[in-house]
């Protein structure tokens, strides 16, 4: 179960970290879940507590062996969104609103044509930005010192 590069990346994106989904091939069809983590370069998808594989792993320093259950990544083909409306697996189409925004909206046989939303959790940060001043950062005094005049012409350098 090592790493391995898709053949074909996709490019657009569709299905998003967050969004509820059910599986539609595998030991895990007709169950739903929330994608937990997506893996872009694999075309795969995680879904919380599905797909779930035996891994042993050997006792080292610092943690405990033994045998854990992890979620496997799932291939994207095997699952789809589901329409908020009907509760039914749907595809996913894009669509302009009067004031400009785009929206994701569900197509297919099933679907109700109603906006699919973002999922809360992309408004939240995996990584927080800094906050804190490191030895690298540029104070804030000499950041907004006004060094050039464009109507005297003070702070340019003779060329």
């Amino acid at each position: 179960m090592g790493w391995k590069a898709a053949q074909k990346i996709i490019k657009h994106w569709k299905i998003l970290r967050g969004d509820n989904v059910m599986i539609i091939r595998g030991k895990d069809k007709g169950e739903t879940g929330i994608i937990k983590r997506v893996i872009r370069s694999q075309n795969r998808v995680i879904v919380e507590g599905k797909n779930l594989v035996k891994k042993h792993i050997k006792q080292g320093q610092g943690h405990e062996g033994g045998i854990f259950s992890i979620e496997s990544p799932l291939h994207v083909s095997n699952v789809q969104v589901l329409d908020p409306a009907t509760g039914k697996p749907c595809k996913i189409g894009y669509k302009y609103l009067e004031d400009g925004s785009k929206v994701r909206v569900s197509r297919g046989l099933a679907a109700s044509g109603t906006v699919i939303p973002r999922p809360e959790i992309l408004k939240e940060r995996r990584k927080p930005r800094p906050n804190i001043v490191g030895p690298k950062d540029t104070p804030i005094d000499l950041v907004l010192e006004k060094t050039y005049d464009a109507k005297t012409g003070i702070g340019m350098p003779d060329l």
